[in-house]
């Protein structure tokens, strides 16, 4: 039988992975490791796409504002209503623990992040974080300077590269790399810092000049613009590379040389070898549960305005107000909710889907957006692995020249004098691979289970007999990939005023369209790329702009 070219597409995934795994594990090897898959619910989503008959709502409810999506801009946008004074909200999330891609769950009694499991010391132009982080204690003013509470902060060492059969200190290949390549370091540096001088670089990215200098750089790939410098050394390309699928979940083939040049230079830039050697490295906040310890405390308050397990099937903007059709999965109830105002916290994919009227600057950015599926393991290990010699055991684990990007330590952080059990968070994201949605999706726990431990066996040859359970999160539609164009786009946004209607809130763009007054929009894949930051933002503007 003839396939076709998307179902050959899902095959040659399969076929790949099905090597990947049979490249280092037998089944007798992890015949032992229990585990699945867990934490995201594909069938919920997946609702959207079936016909479903009209029924009439079993329960109606009245609020003034609903917000649709319980991701980081949901919560943040929960949050700024509360700021205000305004309690009488609703929020609907699909999942059973809101916080989108920023959950925690435990494995085994430790706890351990379900997907983003940091976050970068915010800079000024994020003054919202920064304001959040004071909320929750971990940032106060001494003498005059912002000091941040070092028991969040990573503890050393941070991070290692497996490289050349063993561990070295940092991500960027150095020991053993010839002359030219240092060079092209030093090159690569010299071309950051000459970005940030011809414009401002920030995050959240509506706070960046977008100026001419990035817009042009927006246009083509990151691959194509490194080899317009001459910038060829694989081991440069190579961290390159994996820079761009940790932050944006695809590789420097597919995304902007916009978004390439953005994670440097909207942050510390990019130091070489030898440069700036007394600094340290970039110092981010973590926890054993990831992110998911700061959605944790953004839901806390909400007590019962929080509906989860709601797939939200209409958003209907009307002369004076808005209805929500949304079902409750646990219930198989029609809930309709009729607000005043809404905002719309949802992935673009999704709110083109339920949004009426369709307002043409949605359809456009749904057109051009792009989502990497992600795959996020947690490995339960009954003690710790042996390890090759070099660097000691870091938070931030990466094989060189892995498909992966390596795994975070959940017991990094702990104080216990002598290292016992922990979790080991690998992370892969697969936005370059054609038909890795379906195959992530189709793809048996057991085939993972082995091809995860078959590309972690070089670095720890006793993993697999040490690995007690496999907990598997599957992400069909993690984060917007900033491709070429996305960052025109949303220039386009912000300076037109014939398209859409943008309302300022702290100096902030946030989508409100004439088609459908009553609603706003706060996602972050309205910024053209997904972390914390630029959601947090969004929904904190959004809760301050509504009346």
């Amino acid at each position: 039988m003839n396939a076709t070219p998307r179902r050959r597409q899902v095959l040659r995934a399969g076929a790949a992975l099905a090597g990947w795994a049979l490249a280092g594990c037998t089944p007798d090897a992890t015949a032992h490791i229990e585990g699945g898959f867990t934490g995201t619910s594909p069938e919920r989503g997946h609702l959207l796409r079936e016909a479903r008959a009209a029924r009439q709502p079993d329960v109606t409810h009245r609020t003034h504002t609903l917000i649709a999506g319980g991701g980081i801009a949901g919560l943040a946008a929960a949050r700024a209503l509360r700021q205000r004074g305004h309690d009488d909200f609703a929020l609907l999330e699909l999942e059973d623990t809101p916080g989108g891609n920023s959950r925690g769950t435990q494995v085994g009694g430790i706890a351990c992040p379900q997907g983003a499991h940091y976050l970068p010391v915010p800079g000024d132009d994020a003054r919202e974080v920064q304001d959040l982080l004071e909320e929750l204690g971990l940032r106060r003013r001494v003498a005059g300077r912002w000091q941040y509470d070092e028991r969040h902060l990573c503890h050393s060492p941070q991070e290692r590269l497996f490289f050349e059969g063993h561990w070295q200190e940092g991500l960027l290949p150095v020991e053993g790399v010839g002359a030219g390549t240092l060079a092209q370091y030093r090159r690569f540096a010299a071309l950051v810092a000459d970005a940030q001088r011809q414009a401002h670089y920030a995050i959240p990215v509506l706070r960046s000049t977008l100026a001419p200098a990035q817009l042009a750089l927006d246009a083509i790939t990151f691959k194509a613009w490194l080899d317009q410098q001459g910038l060829t050394d694989p081991h440069l390309r190579w961290y390159l590379d994996y820079a761009c699928r940790d932050d944006f979940g695809a590789g420097s083939a597919t995304v902007s040389a916009w978004a390439g040049l953005h994670y440097f230079a909207s942050r510390h830039g990019f130091h070489a070898p030898g440069e700036n050697s007394d600094e340290a490295p970039d110092a981010v906040l973590t926890w054993p549960e990831g992110n998911g310890w700061l959605s944790a405390r953004l839901a806390a308050p909400l007590g019962d305005r929080l509906r989860t397990g709601r797939v939200v099937l209409r958003i209907a903007a009307e002369r004076e107000g808005v209805v929500v059709d949304a079902l409750d999965v646990a219930g198989d109830r029609l809930e309709r909710w009729h607000a005043r105002q809404a905002i719309v916290a949802l992935p673009v994919h999704v709110a083109v889907r339920v949004v009426q009227p369709l307002p043409d600057a949605l359809h456009q950015r749904a057109a051009r957006v792009r989502s990497a599926p992600w795959l996020v393991a947690n490995l339960r290990l009954r003690a710790p692995l042996a390890d090759r010699r070099g660097a000691a055991p870091s938070w931030d684990n990466v094989l060189y020249g892995s498909a992966s990007l390596g795994y975070v330590d959940a017991m990094h952080q702990s104080l216990a004098p002598v290292p016992g059990p922990t979790v080991l968070t690998w992370y892969r994201a697969l936005g370059d691979e054609p038909g890795a949605r379906e195959a992530l999706l189709n793809t048996p726990w057991a085939s993972w289970r082995d091809a995860i431990l078959a590309e972690l066996a070089p670095a720890h040859p006793d993993l697999a007999s040490q690995t007690q359970r496999i907990d598997i999160v599957r992400y069909g539609h993690a984060m917007a990939v900033p491709v070429p164009g996305v960052l025109s786009q949303i220039a386009q946004w912000r300076t037109s005023d014939k398209r859409q209607q943008l309302l300022k809130a702290e100096r902030l763009s946030v989508p409100r369209f004439p088609e459908a007054p009553r609603l706003l929009f706060a996602h972050s894949d309205w910024a053209g790329y997904s972390v914390f930051e630029e959601a947090f933002t969004l929904g904190h503007a959004a809760g301050l702009a509504l009346a």
